[in-house]
This record gives structure tokens, C-alpha cells and sequence, in this order.
């Protein structure tokens, strides 16, 4: 019996420093040069990002070696590894869903559901007659209900809030460019339910430089919004202490297809704005900076939507720090909402997979609330079911994946430290130039954002049409079998006509003598602009006052607002999303979709890869494609396509067989019927002269503008 040799034991200590060498940087750096055989390593693999930041596809200790903050513990120096010690490991996020029901009462029972499920935190947003400072029975049908929940007086916030214990959940409410008025609502229903404010938690804010942004005018002057942002600024630091009331949204610029860099500075800019506007009149720069609330979108690339957040927290403490605010204030609330920009109509559930990265990335950003997008978004009003997997895709980040266990995950990350460093430097350095023209208003004045934001929203769309940035079910990987989803829009006109009916109601049966009352109250807001402003309005609520009644009275004085040229609400897919439309328009008026016939020559291996590729490329306009075995001769594939009735005829086959094939499938194509548009797949570059004369229309490759080519196409067919 032969003698087994057993392997040699492993020592019991490993040095893999010893037994492995680490190379340095210059000498991976030659290794991949050798590799890329001439490409330039620049071209290669340095990734341009339209932050102007180039991305290496390497990085190292020597990196962040220098980095100011690479030595900041969670919960110190700038914040930007969190504002605690501990993390989210006592006090998670919150899972503040907007809940967009037009009534009351949907928007109640919605929320009473949620909060039972998982949520925990409301968000109670609002139409855009409330917000106007409208009742519903003077605005406009489409103004009620859209976007929020229409509520004109007391009984319909009661309704919304309806057997919910505000004391148990934070509250949030965005009330556009004023917050006086719904202020006054709130206060009122607070001394009716007798609630201790020292135990409500939450905002109720005002944004008037986001609203201008969006809407592209104030109907007030700014000064006396931000008079009015200082009185219910110190109201709500006295009466309720919990409560924020400055808002800075960055959602305007995100979803205008703004860069990550231009989301951030902009953002800044407008809370700089405030501070210093508030702080001229006054006003403790402590309480300005504690009062506030950020809220950021969040786009798709990850690592970059990391590292914004991180970049905010630093460049938030350096703003305060210069306008003298003490560090505990110098700590910033953010809320992430996933963003609309990536949201797509076609193949809608490919919106859970993108909300839920962006999430993530919002998360480990180290973000204090968040809303996740229902999937079905873009169609309406969300059902039970769209906002089941919204709210449950944040559960899971926590429940499962356990995020609430670590400590900025981030931190420490070469790549990412780097990249929050050059995005904080990129972000000052145009912050500095909005302070340089005198402050975001005036730059907003000069068409200064709107101009930076169109062009970088001009590059994204040339990536986009060129397929170089992939947008999944749109412009790549289209599936035109899906079920569209169909619309579920509110009926704007029967809500309007409800909520106008109730208050006239509610104005021809109240009391005499409250009216009376009310209206005494109501001048009293006009006449004097006082401290006590929100409590003499939430008297009048509690007697039946309206919020256009409130709105009106303590408006009297406003002065004249601001015209600027509005920043447009964009998505990325959108443009493209029209092709498909444009086809559908084609099969509606004549029965059938606008047809490509893929004429494959030779053996499967020939043709199989470019015939591929054409397939996805019509596809995704909403062409039905016709894609049969290869053919052995032109004269075949030339009467097969004629007989198809096709609107267009695609060339597969190689480079090497196209001089002989090319000529001979045109001239047989077009002699039947010369409208049809003859398509080469491919772009071989020493023939294209040749192929033109012999009549081929266009060429389809990677790289080339995919929209621009099938938008003609579909235009010559329509």
C-alpha cells in the first residue's frame, strides 16, 4: 500500500502583505496602457460626468490623503458623516410618503392604512388653490385637488387627520410661497384638539424662491414673504418648538434635469438668501439655520447622489459657520425624494428597481426623510398596491437590509471621499459665482440658472438620443407587448363642484354673529401686520373663517411680486417616450403600425448580430418589426420585402458582402416603391459614398442619434 502524501499544513499566521507584493500605481498604470494597445488611457477609462469631475477607475489612499475632513467622526466637525454618533441606530429615517388624494377624507383613510403598514411619518400635500391661498369655490377647476389635498377651512384638515394622533408621527406640510395662512389652520385645529405643541413634531414650511422657480412669479413681494417667514418663524420657535418653517427645496432644479453640482449650489444659494434676508431684518441667525428643511431629489447614479449628500453637509456648515451660527445649528434636515426626472411611462416597473437604488443612495447619504416614488406615478393617483412597494422598498432597506445598523457606510470609501470633496469644491465654486451677481433672485432674474441648467440638459439629451446613457423599456429594451397602464386621473371638474358646493354651504348657514366677528378679525389682519398675526387668524378658523378669507386679509399689504422665466419640469424618457406615441397615432389612423422589414441575408452568423440590433432599434419607436431566416439570394429578400408592404427595409448582413448585396436590394426595393426608406445596418466608413449613390436612405449603429433618425422616420411616415 502506497504511502499518501498529505498537503503541507497552512501556517497558522498569514502575511499577505509578505507573500503578496502590492503593486503601485504607476506600475498597474503601465500594465493597463500595455493592454489598451495604443488607446489613450484618458479615453478609455476616465469617465466624464456633467459635473465637469472626471471619474478614475482607480483609486487610492493617496487620493484623500489630504482631504480636510477625512478624519471627521459621525456626529462632528461638518456633519457630513451624520449628525449623530450612532447613526440611524436610535432614530431612523423617517418614511414620509406624500399621499396625493384631492378629498379629505381618501387622503384619511390612505393615511390611516399607511401608518398602519409601516409608515412613519405624514406628509400632508397640498392642491394648488390652498396653496394659492384660494378657497375652492374661487379658483379654477384644475387648481382643486391637483397635486394635494384641497382644504379651504378647518373640517377638511380635521377630516385629514381624522382618529391619527399627531403627537405619535411627525408632520409635514409644504405650503408653496406663504405659510401664514395654513399656519393659522393648523394652530387653530391644535387649540380645538387641545394637543400639547411641545409634543408636536414636524414642518410646516414656505419656499417662496422655489415656488418663483417653478411657477416663474411671486404674486407677492419677496420682501414681505420673508417678513412673514420671521413672524411665523418666531411664532412656531415659541408655540410649537419642534416645528421647522423654512423650506429649501432642490426638486425645481433636479427635476429640470439640473447636474448634481447645480441641484446643490442653486439650493444653497436660496437658503443663503434666507439667511441673510432674515438675518438684515433681525432676526437670530441660530433659529434661522435650526428652522430649516432641505429637500433634494435623487437621480440614478449612485455613487454621485452619495456623495452630494455628504457634499451639502459640509458646504451647509461652512455657509452657517460664516454667518456666525453656532455648531449644533449648524447641523442640516434633509428630505430625499427619488427622482421624477428618471421616472418613465413605458415599462413602468422598472420604476421600482430605480427608485429603489436611488433610496439607497439617500440613505447611505445620511438623509433624515424620505419619499420613494410610486411606480404608477406618472399615470396619477396612486393605488393601495403602487404605494405598498413605495413604502415597502424603504422598509426593506431598513428591515432586511439592515441600514439602520451601520454608521455612514460611505465613509472611508476612497472613490467616495474624493468625489464628495470634488463636488463640494465644484459646488462652491458656483455658489460663489451666484453670490458674485448679488444673490440666486438676481441671477434667477438674469436667466443666469436657467441658462446653465438648458445646457447641461442639452448634453444629457444628446447622450439620451444617442443611447450612450441607457434609460431601460425606453430607449433600450423596449417591450412592446407590455399592457399600457392607463391613466388615473382625478376628475378635476366633479371635485370642484363638490368642495365649492360645501362652502357655499358653510358661508350661508354659519352664525351671523361669528361673521361678524370673523370679519372684525379679518381687519384686524389687515390693519396691523403683528406678532399676533396667526393667532388672531386661527381664532377666525375656529369661527369659521376661510383660508382665502385669512390669505386675503393678511395679504392686503403685500406689494408687487416677481416675473422671472420658469425653470420647465422635465423628465429624461420623455422625448423619447413620443416616439412610441407618434406610432401609435400611425396605427390609429390607418390601421396598422408603421412596419420595418429586416432583410437578412446569407447564414444566421452573417446577419444574426446586426439584424439583432436593427430589431432593438425600431422597437423602441413602437415599429412592428418583420424578421425572417436569412435569405440566399437579393432577388428573394427584394420581392419578399416588396410583398410585406413595409415602410422600411434594413440591411443585415457584414461589411465584406454589402458592396455586392447593397445596390441590388435598393434598386429593387425602390423601383416598386420609392417612399420606402432603405436602411443599412452598420456604418462601414470606406463605403458610405458608394451605399449613398446606390440609394441608401440612413445608417443605424451604436452611436449614432437614434431619436433625431426615427423621429424622421415617423414624420415621413405620418
Amino acid at each position: 500500500m502506497s504511502e499518501v502524501k498529505l498537503k503541507p499544513e497552512l501556517p497558522k499566521e498569514l502575511n499577505l502583505k509578505k507573500d503578496f507584493e502590492s503593486p503601485s500605481y504607476k506600475q498597474w498604470r503601465e500594465v493597463v496602457e500595455k493592454d489598451l494597445k495604443g488607446v489613450p488611457f484618458e479615453k478609455k477609462l476616465v469617465t466624464k460626468t456633467y459635473e465637469g469631475i472626471d471619474l478614475q477607475p482607480i483609486y487610492t489612499s493617496k487620493d484623500v490623503e489630504n482631504l480636510e475632513f477625512i478624519n471627521e467622526l459621525p456626529g462632528d466637525g461638518n456633519f457630513l458623516r451624520g449628525k449623530s454618533s450612532s447613526g440611524y441606530s436610535k432614530n431612523g429615517w423617517e418614511i414620509c410618503q406624500d399621499i396625493p388624494y384631492p378629498m379629505a377624507e381618501d387622503f384619511n383613510s390612505a393615511l390611516k392604512n399607511d401608518l398602519a403598514c409601516g409608515q412613519n411619518s405624514i406628509s400632508l400635500p397640498l392642491d394648488e388653490a390652498t396653496k394659492l391661498g384660494l378657497d375652492a369655490d374661487y379658483a379654477k377647476v384644475g387648481q382643486v385637488g391637483k397635486n394635494g389635498v384641497s382644504i379651504s377651512a378647518l373640517n377638511s384638515f380635521r377630516k385629514s387627520l381624522g382618529e391619527i394622533d399627531i403627537t405619535k408621527y411627525p408632520i409635514h406640510i409644504n405650503t408653496g410661497f406663504s405659510s401664514l395662512p395654513f399656519i393659522s389652520i393648523f394652530a387653530a385645529y391644535l387649540n380645538e384638539q387641545k394637543n400639547d405643541a411641545k409634543h408636536i413634531n414636524g414642518s410646516i414650511t414656505s419656499d417662496p424662491i422655489s415656488y418663483l422657480v417653478e411657477n416663474g412669479s411671486l404674486p407677492v413681494s419677496f420682501d414681505f414673504l420673508i417678513d412673514e417667514m420671521k413672524l411665523t418663524t418666531e411664532w412656531a420657535n415659541e408655540k410649537i418648538p419642534n416645528f421647522k418653517t423654512i423650506g429649501v427645496s432642490g426638486l425645481v432644479y433636479h427635476n429640470a434635469g439640473a447636474s448634481t453640482v447645480q441641484e446643490l449650489s442653486y439650493t444653497l444659494a436660496a437658503a443663503a438668501e434666507y439667511m441673510k434676508n432674515l438675518s438684515d431684518k433681525g432676526m437670530d441667525v441660530n433659529l434661522i439655520a435650526k428652522q430649516m428643511r432641505f429637500s433634494f431629489g435623487v437621480g440614478s447614479f449612485f455613487f454621485m447622489e452619495v456623495a452630494k449628500f455628504r457634499a451639502a453637509k459640509i458646504l451647509w456648515s461652512k455657509i452657517t459657520e460664516a454667518f456666525g451660527v453656532n455648531e449644533e445649528n449648524r447641523k442640516m434636515t434633509i428630505h430625499a425624494r427619488t427622482g421624477l426626472f428618471t421616472q418613465t411611462k413605458f415599462d413602468p416597473y422598472v420604476n421600482m428597481l430605480r427608485t429603489t437604488t436611488e433610496a439607497f443612495s439617500a440613505v447611505v447619504g445620511g438623509i433624515d426623510s424620505i419619499h420613494t416614488n410610486t411606480f404608477d406615478e406618472l399615470f396619477g393617483m396612486p393605488d393601495q398596491f403602487s404605494r405598498r412597494i413605495a413604502r415597502n422598498t424603504q422598509i426593506i432597506l431598513d428591515e432586511e437590509s439592515h441600514l439602520t445598523n451601520l454608521i455612514d457606510p460611505a465613509g472611508g470609501s476612497f472613490f467616495v471621499e474624493k468625489l464628495t470633496d470634488e463636488i463640494a469644491k465644484a459646488a462652491w465654486k458656483e455658489f460663489q459665482k451666484i453670490d458674485d451677481k448679488g444673490g440666486l433672485i438676481k441671477a434667477l432674474e438674469e436667466n443666469y440658472v436657467q441658462d446653465e441648467i438648458e445646457k447641461i440638459w442639452e448634453t444629457r439629451k444628446k447622450d439620451i438620443s444617442k443611447r450612450k446613457s441607457v434609460i431601460v423599456g425606453t430607449n433600450m429594451y423596449a417591450n412592446l407587448k407590455e399592457e399600457i397602464k392607463r391613466k388615473n386621473e382625478p376628475d378635476y371638474k366633479a371635485i370642484h363642484k363638490k368642495r365649492s358646493e360645501y362652502l357655499h354651504k358653510l358661508r350661508t348657514s354659519s352664525d351671523p354673529n361669528k361673521h361678524t366677528s370673523i370679519l372684525e378679525k379679518l381687519q384686524k389682519l389687515v390693519d396691523e401686520s403683528s406678532e399676533n398675526a396667526i393667532d388672531t387668524g386661527a381664532q377666525a378658523i375656529l369661527e369659521g373663517a376661510t383660508i382665502g378669507e385669512i390669505s386675503k386679509a393678511s395679504r392686503a399689504n403685500a406689494g408687487e411680486g416677481i416675473i422671472i422665466q420658469k425653470l420647465e419640469k422635465r423628465r429624461a424618457s420623455e422625448f423619447f417616450e413620443s416616439l412610441r406615441d407618434k406610432s401609435d397615432e400611425i396605427e390609429d389612423k390607418r390601421g396598422n403600425r408603421p412596419k420595418v422589414f429586416l432583410a437578412t441575408m446569407g447564414p444566421l452568423k452573417q446577419y444574426k448580430g446586426r439584424a439583432d440590433f436593427s430589431q432593438g432599434f425600431f422597437e423602441i419607436a413602437g415599429f412592428e418589426i418583420e424578421y425572417p431566416k436569412g435569405f440566399n439570394s437579393t432577388e428573394e429578400a427584394v420581392k419578399t420585402a416588396n410583398e410585406s408592404n413595409t415602410d422600411v427595409v434594413v440591411i443585415c448582413s457584414t461589411d465584406e458582402t454589402y458592396p455586392a448585396l447593397v445596390p441590388q436590394i435598393v434598386k429593387g426595393i425602390k423601383e416598386n416603391k420609392k417612399e420606402v426608406t432603405v436602411v443599412l445596418a452598420g456604418y462601414p466608413k470606406e463605403q458610405i459614398e458608394e451605399h449613398k449613390k446606390s440609394g441608401v436612405d440612413e445608417f443605424i449603429y451604436l452611436g449614432c442619434d437614434a431619436f433625431e433618425l426615427l423621429d424622421k422616420l415617423l414624420n415621413k411616415i405620418k
